[in-house]
């Protein structure tokens, strides 16, 4: 009977693992933020993107069932460490220190670079037109991103404040209770100058240096290779570009990764 009663606790404890969403050997744990165009929900619900799409058809290339994991951007590396996540797809910026000063290259395994981008200002239309126009202001940023890290290096003279979302940024800006934001151009382009957001915009002239997006690994990961190896497939085979078409980020996307193998 003890037996009988300690194989029964054993099948519910598993089954109760499976009801949890317990991580499985075939399964790949994605992280993301809400970022349009790279990570976003339309109007059914359902989550698309760039960066979506392009993991689905990476991941499931390789065999794997795609996991999607909103997190805190300020946690990435802890969740990427202790496992909960197997990557950081969501428009993670490479080339770039963390406000710590240490490279993120160091912290992380990147896969190639698939994205350009940039850090740009966004503000009320006319609102701003120079960098000294930003003497003495109040500034958003996303915690712990490469647009907090640019905004607090560049304007020196502000005070910059660390949200958890890009999108409240963004919310900060409207509402007047900031008087701009740091933002990856990619984010700031999908809603500046549209539906709510139609009175902010992108100040021409305040950006940062060119920059470039890849897919973050915890360090000594044997996903990032195979990642690699699949970008090049999707880049040769024109599922990239087509992405690229359809979210709006036809210009700024990398198909050839020819230069980028070690």
């Amino acid at each position: 009977m003890k037996k009988i009663l300690a194989l029964l606790i054993t099948v519910l404890f598993v089954f109760s693992l499976a009801a949890c969403g317990a991580k499985t050997n075939d399964q790949v744990v994605v992280g993301y933020t809400i970022y349009e165009p790279m990570n976003y929900k339309d109007a059914a619900g359902e989550l698309v993107g760039f960066d979506t799409e392009l993991a689905k058809a990476v991941f499931e290339n390789l065999g794997y069932k795609v996991v999607f994991q909103e997190i805190n951007w300020d946690s990435k590396y802890t969740d990427l460490d202790s496992g909960t996540i197997d990557c950081v797809w969501n428009g993670f910026t490479a080339n770039t220190a963390d406000e710590d000063g240490v490279q993120r290259s160091e912290k992380v395994d990147f896969s190639y670079n698939y994205m350009e981008n940039l850090q740009v200002v966004v503000a009320k239309a006319g609102a701003v037109k120079s960098a000294a126009d930003l003497k003495g202001k109040f500034g958003a940023a996303e915690t712990g991103s490469a647009g907090e890290a640019y905004a607090k290096d560049t304007f020196k003279d502000s005070t910059i404040k660390g949200f958890t979302k890009q999108t409240e940024c963004l919310t900060e800006v409207k509402a007047g209770t900031a008087d701009f934001a740091v933002l990856d151009a990619q984010l700031a382009k999908s809603y500046c100058g549209r539906g709510d957001y139609a009175e902010l915009a992108i100040v021409e002239g305040l950006s940062s240096d060119l920059e470039y997006y890849a897919i973050g690994f915890k360090k000594g990961s044997e996903l990032t290779a195979k990642v690699n190896e699949q970008l090049e497939k999707l880049g040769a085979d024109g599922t990239i570009a087509s992405l690229g078409e359809k979210y709006g980020v036809a210009n700024a996307v990398i198909k050839d990764f020819s230069d980028q193998k070690k």
